[in-house]
């Protein structure tokens, strides 16, 4: 059973947050003010906070650039996951991920299930790691946004949460590139 080891330190992560629409404003985008109050409340530092329109090439590039950033340790997108016609945003971020992380969206979709019932199939939910850089692709809604924070996000980013979390694992994440450089 998952639990709160405390004996160890919250260690604070450095996340960007990227609202995907052709429609959005900051000033009226709630699904990324959600995530972007849910992380600073969590403990984390929003390291950046952008909106981009439903384009491959706009986020990709986006994403690309906080991926090369120091102080960004996770990127989160809201927006863009369903199966309309703009709805790019795993196309745009799938082909990026060197790792992918399917169990992201089994579970993503397990806790909607409870809440929207099959409607969650209208969600393309995806998850991987581009280098040393974690990414989670949430539906738009706030209520997608809530699920995926409070269900998945907020446990696996605190350092503190036992038996395992993806903090303690971000040191290791360029073996690979420290193994060729031998």
């Amino acid at each position: 059973m998952s639990r709160i080891d405390e004996n160890r330190a919250f260690i604070p992560l450095g996340v960007a947050v990227l609202t995907v629409s052709d429609t959005r404003t900051l000033d009226d985008d709630k699904s990324g003010a959600t995530l972007a109050e849910r992380v600073e409340r969590a403990g984390h530092k929003v390291a950046d906070r952008a909106i981009v329109t439903d384009d491959v090439s706009a986020i990709s590039a986006k994403v690309s650039h906080w991926v090369d950033r120091d102080d960004v340790d996770i990127v989160i997108t809201t927006g863009g996951t369903g199966f309309t016609g703009r709805d790019v945003t795993p196309d745009a971020l799938e082909p990026m991920f060197e790792k992918r992380m399917d169990g992201f969206s089994t579970l993503f979709h397990q806790i909607s299930f409870e809440k929207i019932g099959t409607s969650t199939l209208q969600s393309r939910a995806t998850a991987g790691l581009i280098k040393t850089t974690f990414v989670f692709c949430l539906p738009g809604s706030p209520g997608a946004c809530k699920d995926g924070w409070d269900g998945i996000l907020k446990h696996q980013l605190d350092y503190r949460h036992m038996p395992c979390n993806f903090v303690e694992i971000m040191p290791r994440l360029d073996e690979h590139l420290r193994r060729g450089a031998r």
